[in-house]
């Protein structure tokens, strides 16, 4: 990276921590701050104030997703509210920065203060490589919240895209019984290549009783319509 010797990583969870291990390991100046209850590598420089710690980087990596509530930075290892606000406005227009999961009003924000905010979340192999915490987290949760074994559960997964593929393959290899429900054809040919049930999206209600359904899409599927169809022993995720 041309012109850069100093990052300042800003709020987040381990993943940003193993990166400003990583860029340090690098041969970078790293400057870190949002990471009190955590241990960091030596090699980076923590910075208890937020503002400061963004001034002095040449390049700021705000953490994945950059916020939760449109207004504090997602830092779940400081002990201190670190505001978005805070941040931005110690950013100069000279100065690069990155966020994962960027939302509109983030970016707009950084626009207003005359940056650009680029979201290294939109790179597809980062998204694809995140989809194996995320999925294993769900059936983590699967496992803690019901009385039975994976193995044998009979599962839905609404939706096929990235996590909704690693999710159908893990728990094939964990041995449920899995159907996919999804929009379009190819991916309900795909799902069935993965030893997956398949169903169209429209009749998913028709699809029988589950014990575990993982809801990967974005929008307002399980409606009052349909959530008073369900069993209730049902976990959705």
């Amino acid at each position: 990276m041309s012109n850069i010797e100093t990052f300042a990583v800003i709020g987040g969870d381990l993943r940003s921590a193993y990166l400003a291990g990583a860029l340090a390991a690098d041969g970078y100046k790293v400057i870190t701050s949002g990471f009190d209850s955590t241990d960091l590598p030596p090699c980076v420089t923590g910075c208890t104030n937020p503002a400061q710690a963004a001034s002095l980087a040449d390049f700021v990596i705000l953490p994945l997703p950059v916020t939760t509530d449109a207004s504090t930075l997602n830092a779940p290892f400081s002990r201190v509210r670190i505001t978005l606000d805070q941040v931005l406005n110690a950013v100069g227009p000279d100065q690069k920065l990155a966020g994962g999961s960027v939302s509109e009003v983030v970016r707009k924000e950084a626009e207003k203060r005359g940056l650009t905010i680029y979201d290294y979340f939109s790179r597809e192999e980062l998204a694809i490589h995140n989809s194996v915490p995320t999925a294993e987290g769900a059936i983590q949760l699967a496992m803690e919240e019901t009385p039975i074994t994976i193995s044998g559960a009979r599962c839905l997964i609404t939706g096929y895209g990235r996590i909704g593929r690693t999710l159908a393959r893990l728990l094939v290899a964990l041995g449920a019984d899995v159907t996919v429900a999804a929009r379009k054809f190819a991916d309900l040919a795909w799902a069935t290549t993965q030893g997956c049930a398949a169903v169209e999206m429209e009749h998913m209600a028709d699809a029988g009783d589950f014990d575990v359904i993982f809801n990967t899409v974005p929008v307002m599927l399980f409606d009052r319509e349909l959530l008073t169809k369900m069993d209730r022993g049902t976990l959705l995720i």
